[in-house]
């Protein structure tokens, strides 16, 4: 049985470029696959080789590419497409809540942790999260 339907895509804008990695980050996995985000916020993005979906898995390796503003709200589920100037950078894997209600980190599944100036990030870039096909 297929529980989601269509949705808006979330449109954002990066806000502050982070340039640092972890291997001992020690964040948590929400037991959420989903997190509402309203039209003003900021989010902290965070890439991660983990894969392991269990709520309360523990995520050590990471790498910080930097906040982004909401731009629509809507809806940011496991599994969406993350798009950053155009350039697909992976999946949402999920969401840490160790500094909401200031702002969630919002784990990018990618094959390797990368950081900010890895992908070439700098403010005012487009951020986009997408429901796959």
């Amino acid at each position: 049985m297929r529980e989601d339907g269509p949705k808006r895509e979330i449109t954002a804008t990066v806000v502050k470029v982070l340039v640092h990695q972890r291997d001992d980050r020690g964040m948590s996995l929400e037991p959420f696959a989903s997190r509402c985000v309203r039209e003003g916020e900021v989010h902290e993005l965070v890439t991660t080789d983990h894969d392991d979906t269990t709520p309360g898995a523990r995520i050590d390796r990471v790498g910080f590419l930097g906040f982004a503003e909401i731009g629509c709200a809507g809806v940011i589920d496991r599994g969406d497409e993350v798009w950053i100037g155009g350039v697909r950078v992976g999946t949402v894997l999920g969401f840490d809540g160790c500094h909401f209600p200031n702002h969630y980190n919002i784990l990018i599944h990618v094959p390797q942790p990368r950081t900010g100036p890895d992908l070439g990030l700098k403010p005012e870039l487009g951020v986009r999260f997408t429901q796959p096909d």
